[in-house]
């Protein structure tokens, strides 16, 4: 079992870049991140923020035209870019795993629910017969609330929700510290969405791995984690407690801007104030702060100069609007 005081988690000075005809385009840049076990941490940004490279790079799942160019990641103290494929092997799915975004991709449609649980469970329990294996699936369906008959079912044959929640069965089927999961509701409807939320964190507390839930809904996240980051460009810009993500509250101002996305429901109208502007392109950053361009308070030091994260009360920002002599009044 993980010591609740070293975290489950370790990322320190990532930098991942993907390789391209006119050179290296950086999608992570200069992460740092712990996740402590038990612990939910959401991880927010726009698409083409770097949360699903992020993501990748923790599971060491990065396609051959992206490399990790700085930096390293630890589960559990292990450096996971150290290990050799044997090792790694043997450790993900053990100890780290990761529920991704698409069920009907990540299950098998040629094999029943019951042999993909299976055969997860023997790879990594040598000693484990077809009767035990068999037996901890049926435990796994009724956690995640299915019943025990579609595991003679093939994918194709459960609906979304169920493919889903599969999914979530075989990434938690051996215990792991850690599971990610990459927008693991995103093509389901609302209400569906909502169950398999509430199923999450239920499972969650019960079992007591950490998460880190990757999504690009800032709502739903703040309800779920315990923990922010928000990502914009590839960076950290904002690490913050989910209980201050609102607008009374002193925040970067891409996250205000995220708040101010969030529909407000009134008895006449549903008012959404976006983000001016767009995502920077990743090939050509911005000078300085990379959301300058779209940010309401920049001044020419934000043109100019990457700003440096500071510690303002409990929350950990990257921004020129802070100084040092605030921030340290609220250490």
């Amino acid at each position: 079992m993980a010591d609740n005081n070293q975290p489950v988690l370790e990322i320190e000075d990532l930098s991942v870049a993907y390789v391209t005809p006119s050179g290296l385009v950086s999608a992570v840049n200069d992460v740092n991140l712990s996740i402590y076990p038990g612990e939910i941490v959401g991880l927010i940004g726009e698409s083409g923020s770097g949360k699903s490279t992020m993501a990748y790079t923790i599971m060491r799942l990065l396609k051959g035209d992206a490399i990790v160019t700085k930096g390293r990641v630890k589960i559990l103290g292990q450096d996971i870019y150290k290990m050799s494929r044997k090792e790694l092997r043997e450790f993900r799915w053990d100890k780290m795993s990761m529920v991704f975004q698409s069920a009907m991709s990540a299950l098998n449609p040629v094999m029943t629910v019951e042999t993909q649980i299976v055969d997860a469970l023997q790879a990594h329990r040598k000693g484990m017969s077809y009767r035990e294996a068999v037996a901890r699936a049926e435990e796994l369906m009724d956690l995640v609330r299915i019943d025990r008959k579609h595991l003679k079912s093939y994918p194709h044959e459960l609906s979304g929700g169920m493919r889903q929640r599969v999914v979530i069965a075989i990434a938690i089927a051996l215990e792991p510290s850690l599971v990610i999961m990459d927008e693991p509701t995103t093509a389901l409807d609302v209400v569906v969405q909502r169950s398999i939320l509430d199923e999450i964190k239920k499972i969650q507390e019960q079992v007591g791995f950490a998460i880190m839930f990757v999504s690009h809904d800032f709502s739903l996240v703040a309800e779920l984690a315990s923990r922010v980051a928000i990502m914009y460009a590839g960076r950290l810009i904002e690490i913050t407690p989910s209980e201050l993500l609102h607008l009374g509250e002193k925040h970067h101002p891409y996250t205000e801007g995220l708040l101010r996305a969030i529909p407000e429901l009134t008895a006449d109208e549903v008012t959404i104030q976006g983000i001016p502007g767009y995502p920077p392109d990743l090939q050509d950053l911005p000078s300085g702060c990379a959301f300058h361009p779209r940010c309401p308070y920049a001044t020419d030091i934000c043109r100019q100069v990457r700003p440096q994260k500071l510690k303002v009360e409990e929350k950990l920002i990257e921004c020129h609007l802070f100084s040092e002599k605030e921030a340290v009044e609220h250490v």
